[in-house]
């Protein structure tokens, strides 16, 4: 489960009840939150319960209002301070309420949740373009439309209608929002784990997301040449790397970063007939056991990290070998051991490959689901997932719209592109896992031309047209243009594509006339200098 839908399921039963009171979809609400509040983790909410970032308003502060300070647009501005989560939601939705600004929104029905959103849109609530489709992203991808129509089910069976005098709060104590601290979290996931009998190499919710499997590869390192891929790499970014089951025994252990497989962790399990299994742990940042230690199920062994000679970044490199009884070694699929502990332990989470899951043929039955996505459906699940480093839970709305900036150019360059759906899926893997994606579909002329985003959250430009080469973070101004574009419902794909292309050789010539102008600065510099000299 997604951190967007744990969000959701923790609340849900507040926005339904603000849905009934004031008849403001609880989708949008929640979709709201998620945005606001970077799913409940913002400083706002965590200190404060303020999860839809309001402001102390004058009327907050003379009525004796609580609030706590924070810089935003301004240092030190005022913001409200909640007792609950509950409290939040109510102010929430009287705000809306009472603001002339979003009065048409109140004529919309209770689950018109894209009318609500353009509505909100429109009044201002926030100060960047395109707030509404990001909403609207939220809604969609994590399925929020399901509690608006739990809402006007219930209200047409009880013949109830909407509006707060017939629906008094009854949730008013919803607690507070500040979670426990990250080693009281890190100690109740592990208690949790190590009481089971098997585990994923690496904690997952739904699924991991592998970017390699095991068999015949093109060599990262020399892409001319084939290689035979010993194991699987999973995504990870310092993830805590698990023993997979209980009776466990370290055999063997690498601190030389300068390897291959850099620091890596070999932890054995002995079988009933004589065969052993040894699952091995690559590239690793720091070991957390020594050779001859026990380990149980779910265990730290390490934490994941990009050291040894034969990497292109961090990822978890996870193999597994099988030794017979009479000492024959050899190399299997990760996926057939991973396949085998989850039936054993009766795990749910999935290996997925460009939306394929590998664990699928090794279970031995074909009522698994979403063993084969569709490009749109696992561009969906990358997006929302843990690992996606542009998934939508944001640090703040404008982080979100660069995400739904991101992925709406991803999907455009993806339907130009013309691939085959292995190809798109791969294609898809390939830019949420690097964070990129590849602008050449849509700008063939160009010898290169990507889309990044960075760490901060900030939409970054690398164009090459053979004579100019540009890497910068593109403007306010140039987001927005873009954004504006990719949202526009009337332009076809190659109106989009020729619209973005116009936009980028504006980019790229505008740097090569500033170069133009600063080599002939430094001409005239040296011909003067020349000229003093004799």
């Amino acid at each position: 489960m997604s951190k967007n839908q744990q969000y959701a399921e923790r609340y849900a039963a507040e926005a339904m009840e603000q849905m009934k009171r004031y008849g403001i979809p609880a989708s949008v609400t929640l979709a709201q939150g998620i945005l606001e509040s970077r799913n409940g983790q913002s400083e706002l909410s965590q200190l404060g319960n303020n999860h839809f970032g309001v402001k102390a308003s004058k009327s907050w502060l003379k009525n004796g209002g609580d609030y706590l300070v924070y810089t935003d647009d301004k240092p030190n501005e005022k913001f409200c301070k909640y007792a609950t989560v509950g409290d939040s939601y109510e102010h929430h939705s009287k705000i809306l309420k009472n603001s002339s600004r979003y009065s048409q929104c109140f004529k919309l029905s209770p689950d018109d949740y894209k009318g609500w959103t353009k509505g909100i849109e429109r009044g201002g609530y926030a100060t960047s373009g395109g707030y509404a489709v990001s909403l609207q992203k939220i809604i969609e991808i994590n399925g929020l439309q399901k509690y608006d129509q739990q809402v006007m089910r219930e209200m047409r069976a009880e013949g109830k209608k909407f509006g707060v005098e017939q629906n008094a709060r009854t949730s008013a104590t919803v607690s507070s929002s500040v979670s426990p601290s990250n080693n009281d979290e890190k100690k109740q996931t592990a208690s949790q784990t190590l009481n089971g009998k098997y585990s994923f190499p690496v904690k997952r919710d739904e699924f991991l997301f592998v970017t390699s499997p095991f068999g015949m590869r093109q060599d990262p390192m020399d892409k001319s040449k084939q290689q035979m891929h010993k194991g699987i790499d999973i995504r990870a970014k310092h993830d805590d790397v698990l023993a997979t089951e209980n009776g466990g025994k370290v055999v063997a252990v690498n601190h030389n970063a300068n390897t291959g497989g850099g620091k890596s962790v070999t932890v054995e399990y002995a079988r009933s007939d004589g065969s052993k299994v040894q699952t091995t742990y690559m590239h690793l940042d720091s070991i957390a056991v020594k050779v001859g230690d026990e380990v149980k199920a779910g265990q730290k062994l390490g934490v994941s990290g990009n050291t040894g000679t034969r990497t292109t970044g961090e990822h978890l490199h996870f193999g597994v070998k099988n030794i017979s009884a009479d000492g024959k070694t050899r190399d299997v699929d990760p996926a057939s051991y991973l396949a085998e502990i989850a039936q054993k332990g009766n795990l749910k989470q999935q290996a997925l490959y460009n939306g394929n899951d590998l664990l699928a043929k090794y279970k031995g039955n074909s009522s698994a689901v979403d063993t084969s996505l569709s490009p749109d459906d696992w561009m969906k699940k990358l997006l929302s997932s843990e690992d996606a480093s542009t998934g939508l839970s944001s640090a703040d709305p404008i982080m979100g719209l660069v995400t739904t900036m991101y992925s709406s150019l991803l999907a455009l360059a993806v339907q130009i592109d013309s691939k085959s759906e292995e190809e798109q899926k791969a294609q898809i893997s390939e830019a949420v896992s690097k964070r990129q994606v590849d602008l050449k579909p849509l700008m063939p002329t160009m010898k290169e031309c990507v889309l990044s985003v960075g760490d901060n959250g900030k939409a970054v430009l690398q164009a090459d047209n053979g004579t100019t080469k540009v890497t910068r973070e593109l403007t306010n101004a140039e987001f927005c243009r873009l954004s504006q574009v990719l949202d526009d419902t009337n332009l076809s794909n190659d109106a989009k594509k020729m619209r973005i292309a116009g936009m980028v050789n504006t980019i790229v010539l505008k740097q090569q006339a500033s170069q133009n102008y600063e080599q002939v600065l430094e001409q005239q510099e040296g011909q003067s200098q020349t000229m003093q000299r004799k």
